[in-house]
Order: structure tokens, then C-alpha cells, then sequence
């Protein structure tokens, strides 16, 4: 199918329709060092963004191990120590290995959460003169968190999913893949062992953003 354009102009001279939603594009496979994945590559036509579902085995219609990563340039691609997200990403990976089959749907447009990348390293800046995550993307005129899930979920019923096993800390992506249309049997605890660099960050994410992050009590108070 071709995509239509505000320019091309239908049999009647009007213009055609703008299509909406998740389309899948491509299916091909990526071996990679935890397994051999399909990479399930989508158009987002409301955002245009390009997304990728890494399909692990053969997964079914409920309780699909699932991982919804936000991109993360720093911590997926840099091994920033700022935050988990690199170990989040890896350690979601080798768990639907480990099950056999599962899915994780890697979200582009969410670094920062949601802000992009200019402005997350502006806030990082902010961060490195004492503010926490909240105060820093509030500072900049930005939402502590601006992501959207409704194209993962796009994503997930396209694959057949109807239930997932939620490989998440975040009660918000829980919530918004419910509203969404897709139900959570399970949320999965990814928790990552903290360090100096990103202890901070994680208590931040525990005390004001409510994520689920109880490994923290073993350090509350020795760092």
C-alpha cells in the first residue's frame, strides 16, 4: 500500500485520507547476544515516529511477557550510569529469553521521558547542581512526564496480545495500557541494583513519582 500525502490528491481531486495509528512496516530477524529476536518495525502515523517490537519465541494472546522500554540514548546506547534504563533494557531482554517467548517494545519519542533529548541533558544539567528529576524538568517549563503508551498498545494488539505480564516499576504504564485496551495479569518487578551515580535519581522516582522500588529500603540511608 502506498502512504498518502497532503499532496496526492484522489480519483475526485480531493485529498486523500491521513492515516492514523501503528502500521507495521516490516518484519526481519535480529540475532542478537542475548537470543535470536524478530524485529517488528512500525510507522506511528500520529507522531511519526518510527517504532520496533523485538518478538522473542512464540508468544500467545495472554499473559505475553512484556517489557515497554522508553528509548534512552544515554543509558541504552552509552551506558549512562545516570539512570537504570540500560540495564532495565538488557535485563528485560534476557528475561523473555529466559521464558521463551515474550515481547519487548522499544517506544522512540520517549527519551527524557517524553521531553526529547536536548532538553533531558538540559535537565540533567539541572540535576548536576542539585535539583532532583521532578524539580529539574519543572525548572525547564517541562511535564515531569509526557509519554504516551497508546501506540505500544497499538503495537501489542496488532501482535495479538490481549494480556501482558508487565515487566515495569511504573504504576503509570500499568494503568495506561489498561485504559488502552490491554489488560495486565501481572506487573513484573525489573529491579536494578543502584549505584552511586543513580541512587538519587531512583529515590526520586520512589518518593515522588511512585514508582515500585522496595530494593531501595536496603540503602535508604548508607549512601
Amino acid at each position: 500500500m502506498t502512504e498518502n500525502t497532503g499532496s496526492n490528491l484522489g480519483v475526485l481531486g480531493k485529498k486523500s485520507p491521513r492515516r492514523s495509528g501503528a502500521e507495521r512496516v516490516v518484519n526481519a530477524p535480529l540475532p542478537t547476544v542475548y537470543g535470536k529476536f524478530q524485529a517488528v518495525g512500525y510507522l506511528d502515523h500520529d507522531r511519526g515516529d518510527e517504532q520496533v517490537a523485538l518478538v522473542y519465541g512464540e508468544i500467545g494472546s495472554e499473559n505475553v511477557l512484556v517489557r515497554l522500554h522508553s528509548e534512552c540514548l544515554t543509558g541504552d546506547a552509552f551506558g549512562s550510569r545516570h539512570c537504570e534504563c540500560g540495564d532495565q533494557l538488557e535485563a528485560a531482554m534476557r528475561a523473555v529469553v529466559a521464558e521463551g517467548s515474550g515481547i519487548v517494545v522499544y517506544l522512540r519519542g520517549h527519551e527524557g521521558r517524553g521531553i526529547g533529548l536536548l532538553a533531558k541533558l538540559r535537565a540533567m544539567a539541572l540535576q548536576a547542581e542539585g535539583l532532583d528529576t521532578v524539580e529539574a524538568n519543572l525548572a525547564l517549563g517541562l511535564p515531569v512526564d509526557a509519554r504516551d503508551y497508546g501506540v505500544a498498545a497499538e503495537i501489542l494488539r496488532d501482535l495479538g496480545v490481549r494480556s501482558v505480564r508487565l515487566m515495569s516499576n511504573n504504576p503509570r504504564k500499568r494503568e495506561a495500557l489498561v485504559l488502552h485496551g490491554v489488560q495486565v495479569a501481572e506487573q513484573v518487578p525489573l529491579l536494578i541494583e543502584p549505584c552511586e551515580s543513580n541512587i538519587t535519581y531512583l529515590r526520586t522516582k520512589r518518593e515522588r513519582m511512585d514508582h515500585h522500588l522496595p530494593h531501595l529500603d536496603a540503602v535508604a540511608h548508607g549512601s
